[in-house]
């Protein structure tokens, strides 16, 4: 910076002005490079020798006041045109303040525009040291107040939430790899916020990433699988996508996508919990009011289990006990279709025996006289099925004990196919109320002499 408007460091800085180089047909003089600098730089800047005199004042200073670098370089500090004559003295005295001081001063200051107009500037100031050493001047950067408190703003809440928010937030590059990621994106990915940077999204989310890609634009809630050191978890994501786009260029550049996301797994796993939970209680609200109207008992257990399957289940069989010669053993006394859906319907041609082989789940819940679940190893669900006598496409079954007035009657056994999930403890709550109703029914035809038992 120098202290006059002809000569000093301005002129000192031009690539022109070594003595070991030689000269260049495409070098800039000094003046004009330090020129073109002070013009192209966002910050208004005006630059003030020891007595205070202006000598450079740039484009965007032009800009915010008005005041060309003609009109303004050469006057002695702010006072008759830049500033109110009451505050003149005490800008002047702030500003040059600085020549003795060490580091940067900061000051808000209220100016004059060319047109009258007063506006509030931010200014950060600092002395200018001469060839020897002693002060030459002051340099000024300013802008308007609520300019630098907008961008003090932004990187402000930036930083905040890249640091601890209670959101995560990730910024992915234009490759779909994670550039900046807090801390609670990192706990929410199973790494942590450097060892993720770089690294595709692929790698850290199993399933679901596709939803991603796709960025919706209204935030949406998105489950994904994510790899973590304790296993594939299964998390619901609120998630809301910004585009960014550099802020220097002319024409929108992109940058990635600003990702912020809320980890929702438990609130919507509640939420499906009293769904489902609403659902069977008017499913057996439903059953109960046609099994009322059904004459034959045997007739009303299968409308029971016909309401029950309504996403519960696949198929369903019954069986019951029977006392032959020999003793009491199992039949097939009901069952839904084994090779497409429909209803319960009671065995064509009446019962036959189920003839289940020993530790046969069926059986399991008849010593228990509880509820048994089962699940067929992966790969050998058809040979598993066969073998337990249930339909082919069989992989998990929950075996519920039919009791009434204090006797065992036989077992209801639902069946669910591969793209189900295996039975749950709910799930078990909800067959074995089912299985009341069903047992009640079952125990009132034999009472009744019914001819299906």
């Amino acid at each position: 910076m120098s202290a006059s408007r002809s000569t000093g460091t301005t002129d000192a800085i031009g690539p022109d002005e070594d003595p070991e180089r030689e000269p260049s047909a495409a070098a800039i003089p000094g003046s004009r490079l330090l020129a073109a600098l002070l013009d192209g730089m966002d910050a208004a800047l005006c630059a003030f020798d020891a007595h205070g005199t202006i000598t450079h004042w740039n484009r965007e200073a032009e800009r915010i006041l008005g005041w060309t670098a003609a009109e303004a370089v050469g006057r002695r500090g702010f006072a008759g045109w830049a500033v109110r004559s009451a505050d003149a003295g005490d800008v002047q005295e702030r500003l040059l303040a600085v020549m003795d001081a060490p580091g940067r001063q900061v000051h808000e200051f209220a100016l004059l525009r060319k047109d009258g107009g007063r506006v509030l500037v931010r200014t950060q100031s600092s002395g200018v040291r001469g060839e020897d050493g002693k002060a030459a001047g002051v340099y000024c950067a300013f802008g308007e107040v609520h300019a630098q408190i907008d961008l003090e703003r932004s990187i402000a809440l930036s930083e905040a939430l890249f640091e601890e928010a209670s959101w995560g937030v990730v910024a992915v590059d234009v490759d779909l790899r994670p550039t900046v990621v807090n801390g609670y994106a990192a706990r929410a990915l199973g790494g942590g916020r450097t060892t993720l940077l770089g690294r595709p999204l692929g790698e850290l989310i199993v399933q679901g990433v596709e939803e991603l890609e796709g960025a919706p634009p209204a935030p949406a809630e998105l489950w994904v699988t994510v790899r973590t050191a304790e296993g594939d978890k299964r998390r619901c994501w609120r998630s809301g996508f910004l585009r960014l786009a550099s802020p220097l260029a002319e024409e929108p550049v992109p940058l990635g996508v600003g990702w912020l996301f809320r980890d929702v797994t438990a609130a919507k796993l509640a939420e499906q919990d009293a769904d489902r939970v609403r659902f069977r209680s008017n499913q057996l609200h439903r059953a109960a009011r046609q099994a009322a109207e059904c004459e034959d008992p045997m007739e009303a257990a299968m409308t029971s289990l016909d309401y029950a399957l309504a996403g519960f289940a696949d198929h369903v069989v019954v069986d019951l006990l029977v006392d032959l010669a020999s003793g009491e053993r199992l039949v097939r006394a009901a069952a839904t279709p084994s090779d497409a859906p429909g209803p319960c319907l009671p065995v064509s041609g009446g019962s036959i025996p189920a003839r289940y082989g020993p530790g046969h789940p069926a059986l399991q819940a008849m010593e228990r006289t509880g509820s048994v679940r089962a699940a067929a190893p992966a790969g050998v669900g058809e040979a598993w099925a066969a073998e337990h006598r249930w339909p082919g496409d069989s992989v998990h079954a929950l075996c519920v004990v039919l009791r009434s007035r204090g006797r065992t009657l036989g077992v209801v056994t639902f069946l669910r196919a591969a793209n189900r999930g295996a039975f749950e403890r709910p799930d078990v709550m909800y067959a074995e109320s089912v299985a009341v109703r069903v047992a009640s029914a079952v125990d009132l035809a034999r009472l009744t002499a019914a001819p299906a038992v």
